[in-house]
């Protein structure tokens, strides 16, 4: 132990100890004060890469007109192309709860006009007054985030040709 502490001393390092519980406890011969500078770092860039799901939700009710039907359809478009999971409830009220098909064929249908933005990840399910839906994207939301970076990029290209 000496020997390390007058090693570490003599080269202008930190004597670190790496694992306190083995026997005998290991210790290394480091900058710790670079070790843990490269640490965070590395913890910053795993945390840029990660990508965080964030799920959205929409809510229907079993007769819903063909034009709010369609509205709502749009903004489950809009969240899928935008990478994001969505929940879709259908909310029952009165006499409709003695008739969850309705909710079903509702939800059948939404899944079919969004078929190729995405796929159902959960099948309904009644959940007291309420018949819930997962819908998840085909892409992943960083991929989402570069086409729509690409995309952007083009838009800008033309507008300063045109120009």
């Amino acid at each position: 132990m000496q020997d390390a502490l007058r090693l570490a001393q003599e080269s202008d390092l930190d004597l670190v100890e790496v694992a306190p519980t083995a026997r005998p406890p290991v210790a290394k011969l480091m900058d710790y004060g670079k070790f843990k500078y490269e640490s965070a770092v590395k913890a910053r860039e795993s945390r840029k890469n990660q990508s965080n799901t964030i799920i959205k939700e929409i809510k229907l009710r079993p007769k819903i007109d063909p034009h709010d039907y369609e509205t709502k359809k749009g903004h489950v478009v809009r969240f899928l192309k935008g990478g994001d999971k969505v929940k879709v409830t259908i909310m029952f009220r009165g006499r409709e709860q003695s008739r969850p098909e309705l909710g079903r064929r509702l939800l059948a249908r939404l899944a079919e006009d969004v078929q190729d933005l995405g796929t159902v990840e959960s099948q309904p399910k009644q959940d007291g007054r309420n018949m819930v839906m997962v819908i998840g994207p085909h892409k992943r939301r960083s991929e989402h985030k570069a086409e729509a970076r690409a995309a952007g990029d083009k838009s800008r290209r033309e507008q300063n040709s045109g120009a």
